[in-house]
């Protein structure tokens, strides 16, 4: 489970001008999100481009600190260089840096070496993971030429190889074909399942097919804060639409006006 308490995130926006004022140079990326990810659900971290998703997920996996708030996973705080939640959770950002002159499977199999695992059972990850996320024909290809949607798949299968409990995905559909993302999807919903594990899934997207098809809770995120959270049937009743796309809209848009 991940808890996450009042977080706000700033920076310092890059300036080449000596008369800027020096207020406008800060951006309040995130300004007090909270939320819980349970055990054995899907969370979707809903909002548009720059409404404080990926900063939020970031914060989540330790790779930025918050400047105020509180994350726990599995009730211990998360505190950047900390292992004891680190080593729980698998992380796909939007950052898909892979080894390129690795092999897909090299990538996959180095970072479960990292995890503690040892090469044999990594190995043994690695095909499994293989098999599932449709990445055979590509395996033992080097990952220097990747296609945007074999990096993704190597990127995803390298996070998971560690058999984390808690799962973080940065708009994991973007570059797959529509066999793929179904392909994905039927994989996630494995993973929260009891035979999968239980797994807590966190992933942000701003595709409304993708919530609505997959997800049990949704966070609606806008200019930085949390706007809205329940089923997608309780976020259609609150907004008191019949579409999704438009229920988001008017739960961002209001919560808009009175920034």
């Amino acid at each position: 489970m991940i808890c996450v308490t009042n977080l706000s995130k700033q920076f310092k926006r890059q300036s080449h001008s000596r008369w800027r004022n020096r207020s406008d140079d800060i951006v309040h990326a995130v300004n007090d999100i909270s939320f819980s990810a349970h055990d054995g659900q899907i969370t979707g971290l809903l909002g548009a481009n720059g409404a404080g998703k990926t900063t939020t997920l970031r914060m989540i996996a330790a790779l930025l600190c918050p400047d105020a708030g509180q994350i726990l996973v599995d009730g211990t705080a998360v505190v950047a260089g900390n292992p004891a939640t680190q080593a729980t959770m698998g992380v796909l950002s939007d950052a898909r840096g892979l080894y390129p002159r690795l092999t897909a499977r090299e990538n996959i199999v180095y970072y479960g070496v990292l995890h503690g695992l040892s090469r044999d059972i990594a190995q043994e990850r690695a095909g499994y993971l293989s098999r599932e996320l449709g990445m055979d024909s590509f395996l033992e290809r080097r990952c220097d030429g990747f296609s945007q949607g074999e990096r993704m798949k190597t990127a995803l299968a390298r996070a998971l190889v560690h058999d984390p409990k808690n799962i973080i995905l940065d708009e994991p559909t973007n570059g797959l074909d529509v066999m793929a993302t179904r392909a994905l999807r039927e994989f996630l919903r494995w993973l929260r399942s009891p035979q999968g594990g239980n797994k807590c899934i966190i992933f942000s997207t701003h595709i409304m097919q993708e919530v609505e098809r997959l997800c049990d809770h949704v966070v609606v995120v806008a200019h930085g804060r949390t706007v809205a959270q329940g089923s997608v049937s309780a976020l259609l009743g609150e907004a008191g639409e019949t579409d999704f796309e438009d229920a988001f809209v008017r739960l961002s848009t209001l919560t808009g006006q009175t920034d």
